[in-house]
C-alpha cells in the first residue's frame, strides 16, 4: 500500500518598518510567487490578534520582494502590488477580498457599492463588511478603499487613523486644515 505524501508547510514571517510602524509579514514559500514567498499574512501594529507563533521561522531573505514592493508603494512608486497571495478564508470571503483589489489606487468605494458590483444583497451587506474585516492582507489587498456611503471612515482593523492614512497617501482624502 502506499501512503499519500504528507507536504509540510513552513509559515516564515519577518518585519518591516514602514510609515506605519512596525508592520508583520507573514507567508509561505511557493516557486510560483514574485520573490518566492506567497503572502498569507500583513498585519498593522494595532491590529489584534496576529502574533508570532513559535513554530514559525523568521526569514527576512524570502520578504525581499514583498518588502521592495512596501518600500515603492509607500514611496509613492507603486499603486498597484504584483504579489501572490494564500489565504483561507470561505468562497464568500475570497470573492470579496478579490473584489478588493480591483479598486483603483487612489480612490474609494462605499460598502453599498462594492455590494452591488459583487451581487450581494442588500439584506447581506454586513457579511460584506464582516469580510472585509477579516482580510488578513491590510494594505496589498487594499480593504481601507472602502467607506461609508456618506464618506465616513468605518472600522479598520488597525484603526480607522491608519486606514485614514492610507487613504491620504494614496491622494484619496485631503488634509483637513483646522
Amino acid at each position: 500500500m502506499i501512503s499519500p505524501e504528507t507536504t509540510t508547510v513552513t509559515t516564515s514571517y519577518t518585519t518591516f518598518v514602514s510609515p506605519l510602524g512596525e508592520l508583520l509579514l507573514i507567508g509561505e514559500e511557493s516557486v510560483s510567487a514574485p520573490g518566492g514567498t506567497a503572502l498569507t499574512a500583513l498585519s498593522l501594529p494595532q491590529q489584534r490578534g496576529v502574533t508570532v507563533q513559535p513554530h514559525w521561522r523568521r526569514a527576512p531573505a524570502l520578504f525581499a520582494e514583498v518588502v521592495r514592493q512596501l518600500r515603492a508603494y509607500f514611496a509613492g512608486e507603486l499603486t498597484r502590488f504584483e504579489l501572490e497571495f494564500r489565504t483561507g478564508g470561505t468562497d464568500f470571503q475570497e470573492r470579496v477580498w478579490q473584489a478588493l483589489d480591483a479598486i483603483p489606487y487612489g480612490t474609494t468605494t462605499s460598502y453599498g457599492r462594492l455590494a452591488d458590483a459583487l451581487g450581494v444583497p442588500r439584506g447581506e451587506v454586513r457579511a460584506l463588511g464582516a469580510a472585509i474585516g477579516a482580510n488578513p492582507l491590510l494594505i496589498v489587498r487594499p480593504c481601507h478603499r472602502v467607506i461609508g456611503a456618506d464618506g465616513t471612515m468605518r472600522g479598520y482593523a488597525a484603526g480607522v487613523e491608519a486606514k485614514i492614512a492610507l487613504l491620504m497617501h494614496e491622494g484619496a482624502l485631503q488634509p483637513t486644515l483646522i
